[in-house]
């Protein structure tokens, strides 16, 4: 309504000041400045109407948007939000803590396993090292020494299998 208002004020301003341009065509020389005057004023009231209208309308939309924030509804919203936040938050939190202590079980489980084979693996160099001790005098000299050096050598390889072959070839001189 005031829009409509002010564009019949834009009309009717542009009305005179065309009508103020005839006159002043046929050299009357008091009215064309009188009606150029009465022109910018409705020309002028015209703009500062839209502008003021404008203004309004931003000003009603600021404090309805206020309103609507600051509203029980929107507020609850608000806190639903922060809450499933927390959620993901808490989800993914717990996810990547169980990750952190899998993997850290992990290690130590290797590093159990790792320490347990090489303890293994010395009991089974000692258990040759006996059982060569006990054939050393049926073993030629070279003989011997060459299975000392592989029992050392598998032994410092961790080389399970290779030991217990090892071993095996061994009880066969028994």
């Amino acid at each position: 309504m005031i829009i409509r208002i002010a564009l019949l004020l834009l009309f009717f301003a542009f009305a005179v000041l065309i009508s103020a341009d005839l006159l002043l065509a046929l050299d009357m020389p008091v009215l064309p400045e009188l009606i150029t005057q009465l022109g910018l004023a409705v020309l002028l009231t015209a703009i500062a109407l839209l502008i003021i209208t404008g203004l309004l309308v931003i000003i009603k939309l600021i404090i309805t948007a206020c309103f609507e924030y600051f509203s029980a509804t929107q507020r609850l919203q608000r806190q639903l939000l922060f809450i499933q936040s927390q959620q993901d938050r808490f989800k993914q939190l717990f996810f990547f803590r169980a990750t952190q202590i899998n993997y850290f079980n992990e290690t130590k489980r290797k590093q159990l396993l790792t320490a347990n084979n090489r303890q293994h693996i010395d009991a089974l160099s000692k258990a040759i090292n006996k059982d060569l001790q006990l054939i050393k005098h049926q073993l030629s000299k070279t003989t011997y020494l060459q299975l000392q050096q592989e029992n050392f050598r598998y032994r410092n390889q961790q080389d399970i299998e290779s030991l217990v072959k090892l071993q095996q070839k061994i009880a066969t001189f028994i």
